[in-house]
């Protein structure tokens, strides 16, 4: 044996040296490969984000985690800190020479190029915060994503990740506090949220401080994942439960307070401003053709999508109404005809938490029936888990009827579906397949999924970093699910699927219509409630869902008219070598792209298979 060390000592050492510098050039000198390069500055980026890090599910209650008991600052210094880091980014990218790059490395680094360049954009205006265009709005801002991380992303398994969550929590108001001084900032450079948007904010934050400290989700959440934990020491749990009541009595409620007197004060700054979208603030429209650059990665301007969206519009009306008028319904608009329909009790489950069950239980039944089809559509099935569950209850006024929550990258959380139950009538048993077949399967749920499962490419091609691909990929999943069977002797639900498809093209001409055209709220509610027949409710939601995040609602439709278009150009291309299950395998398979790189990675498989 020592004879034999002897031998192996040198070389050993010679491998452990090259393995050492070569994890230097990786980690801090200039890396081998673009998807090197990728992957640290992946890296770099997730370790300034700790929430960031939880959602995704990396490393929580692990030996490395040493960020799950920490928030993300809601600074300026932090946003203007983050514009540098991209900076910097984009500086190392230009090291490499394209040209010289592979198929795949040209794809990763125009991914890349792209995803820096587009929020970079946005540093011209100074108004803008770190997140999103306002610290506090009811949809995505703080007073619901800070809880929702605990409720929703935030696993405990453990003494050490139950221990993070009290820091956590306890840190809130910390955040809370800074979102107040930010918005502070917004208003002295002339940026308030619409009244509309701040009385909706308003009810949130009433209704996160309605309960007893004692008996809140966020304590209540902790007290049951506590008792789950095998053999936890009974004194750890007590006084871990009393941290938790405590942060909340004496931290965090005292913030959300603050943050409720915030918004009195903003209400009346607010109410003289004529326009409800970026038209209100200085330089609106150039910052609105930005954001609707970032979240379509498209060169359209504001007014081709408008254009766009109307025409769509009438052609899925004309559809609409042959179908519409198949099923007895022929008198009225088509709008005025979803709204019958919409209306129409028979369809609806009961107010009542046994109706609200039996809703959550016919989204589960249709998620599992789905499954059955897709060998027939794809090669390559996810095996993560999907769930489905109830938005949680105080986010529910500002929530939309759905939205997904990939699962952890390390199996601790499955991909959630949440349904938002405030009132089953809103979403008709005849929508409910459509908006199952978007957030789930085959929508977000299976494109995430296979996306995280990908090996030989870099970190940022894995996740759903670029919204008109992903949510694109959702709304087309609906139309598959038609090509799949699955509306067969269902021509209700397949009315459901029109109606769908007709909101996110209606979405294309109410974004641009606030945030490019100075409409106001109820010229946008007045116009999608005319169209789609929605309830008044759903729809005001909706609109003011867009008034605070501007340009996203666009991503559905463009997305969707993209890889219809590609799956023509390729079927055209291909003829009978056309084989639907290979080209969803090169939508699937390369991982999230923007538009125009999605372009070019169809025309390189297309020109590959010429060659053959």
């Amino acid at each position: 044996m020592r004879r034999l060390w002897r031998w192996l000592r040198w070389p050993l050492l010679v491998l452990l040296l090259l393995v050492g510098w070569a994890g230097y050039r990786i980690g801090f000198g200039t890396p081998f490969t673009i998807n090197q390069l990728a992957n640290r500055q992946a890296v770099i980026y997730l370790l300034r984000d700790p929430q960031l890090l939880t959602q995704l599910g990396l490393i929580d209650g692990t030996a490395l985690d040493f960020h799950s008991g920490k928030l993300t600052p809601f600074t300026v210094a932090r946003r203007d800190s983050d514009y540098a880091v991209l900076e910097r980014f984009l500086r190392e990218l230009d090291e490499f020479d394209r040209k010289r790059l592979g198929p795949q490395d040209r794809v990763t680094s125009d991914v890349m190029h792209e995803f820096y360049s587009d929020q970079l954009a946005l540093k011209a205006f100074a108004w803008m915060p770190a997140q999103g265009i306002y610290p506090f709005e009811q949809f995505q801002g703080l007073q619901t994503t800070l809880p929702n991380l605990l409720l929703e992303s935030h696993v405990v398994r453990n003494t050490k990740s139950a221990r993070t969550y009290v820091e956590r929590l306890e840190r809130i108001g910390e955040v809370i506090d800074q979102g107040i001084a930010e918005a502070n900032r917004q208003r002295g450079l002339g940026v308030t949220p619409p009244v509309s948007v701040i009385d909706k904010t308003a009810a949130v934050v009433a209704d996160f401080l309605r309960p007893d400290p004692a008996e809140h989700p966020l304590v209540t959440r902790l007290r049951e994942q506590l008792e789950a934990i095998p053999g936890l020491d009974p004194s750890v749990r007590t006084q871990l439960e009393q941290r938790s009541v405590a942060a909340l009595r004496d931290r965090v409620f005292p913030a959300y307070r603050r943050l409720a007197a915030e918004l009195d004060d903003l209400r009346s700054a607010a109410a003289s401003s004529a326009a409800d979208g970026l038209t209100r603030m200085p330089n609106g429209v150039a910052a609105y053709a930005a954001i609707l650059r970032l979240n379509t990665t498209t060169s359209l301007s504001p007014d081709a999508v408008h254009a766009l969206g109307l025409r769509e519009v009438e052609r899925i009306d004309a559809e609409a109404d042959a179908l519409l008028r198949s099923q007895g319904y022929s008198r009225g608009s088509v709008g005025e005809r979803f709204a019958q329909l919409q209306k129409d009790p028979r369809f609806a489950f009961a107010s009542t938490d046994e109706g609200r069950e039996r809703m959550l239980a016919r989204y589960r039944e249709i998620v599992q029936a789905v499954q059955h089809r897709l060998p027939d559509f794809f090669d390559t099935i996810p095996t993560q888990v999907l769930t489905v569950e109830r938005v949680p209850q105080f986010a529910e006024k500002g929530t939309p009827a759905a939205y997904f929550q990939p699962a952890a990258l390390d199996g601790s959380r499955p991909g959630v579906f949440f349904a938002n139950l405030r009132d089953p009538a809103e979403t008709p048993q005849w929508a409910m397949k459509t908006l199952a077949y978007h957030e789930g399967i085959p929508g977000h749920f299976f494109q995430i999924s296979i996306a995280q499962k990908i090996r030989g490419l870099p970190f940022i091609r894995q996740q759903p970093v670029f919204i008109a691909y992903g949510e694109g990929w959702a709304l087309y999943a609906e139309r598959l699910a038609q090509e799949m069977g699955m509306y067969q002797g269902d021509p209700l639900g397949d009315l459901g699927r029109l109606q769908s498809e007709l909101f996110r093209a209606v979405r294309l001409v109410v974004d641009t219509g606030l945030h490019a055209k100075g409409w106001r709220r109820e010229q946008a509610i007045d116009y999608m409630v005319a169209q789609t027949g929605m309830s008044r409710t759903e729809v005001t939601t909706e609109i003011e869902r867009y008034m605070v995040t501007p340009g996203q609602a666009c991503a559905y439709k463009l997305g969707m008219l993209k890889l219809l278009e590609l799956r023509e150009h390729a079927r055209t291309a291909l003829g009978a070598r056309f084989d639907l299950k290979e080209f969803h395998r090169v939508l699937l398979q390369n991982g999230s792209l923007p538009l125009d790189t999605l372009d070019q990675v169809v025309d390189d498989w297309l020109r590959s298979k010429k060659e053959l």
